[in-house]
């Protein structure tokens, strides 16, 4: 079963880490999807670069806008889609994610599971 894994964080947070913190970080989560990759289990990672647009409808037509749509001192800064058993997996791979130290002030990881190609969600 696939899951999609957001990865929040806030930009405050993650902007004032040192550089040395910042970089062994990166590296840390370099070597946790490289185990991943290893494994198999890996199917995609990717981060996103923060210029998102918001397309909602607006008295009948699709209007564009910049940024989320939703303010939250969060945001979503990069995903990675897993292939596992189950979700017990899913939930082992996200709480070794080496970002979550900074949970409690500085994001967290969303768990979805992924529709399968006949549309069921498991």
């Amino acid at each position: 079963m696939k899951y999609l894994m957001l990865i929040y964080g806030n930009e405050e947070i993650w902007g004032s880490l040192p550089d040395a913190d910042l970089t062994t970080l990166i590296g840390e989560v370099d070597a946790f999807n490289e185990t991943l990759r290893a494994t198999g289990e890996l199917v995609d990672v990717q981060g996103l670069v923060s210029l998102p647009r918001s397309v909602r409808i607006a008295a009948g037509t699709p209007v564009v806008t910049d940024g989320p749509y939703l303010e939250a001192k969060e945001y979503v800064g990069s995903y990675f889609v897993v292939d596992v058993d189950d979700e017990q997996r899913a939930l082992a791979i996200a709480r070794d994610y080496p970002g979550l130290r900074f949970g409690t002030e500085g994001g967290g990881i969303e768990i979805w599971p992924l529709m399968t190609d006949d549309g069921a969600d498991h």
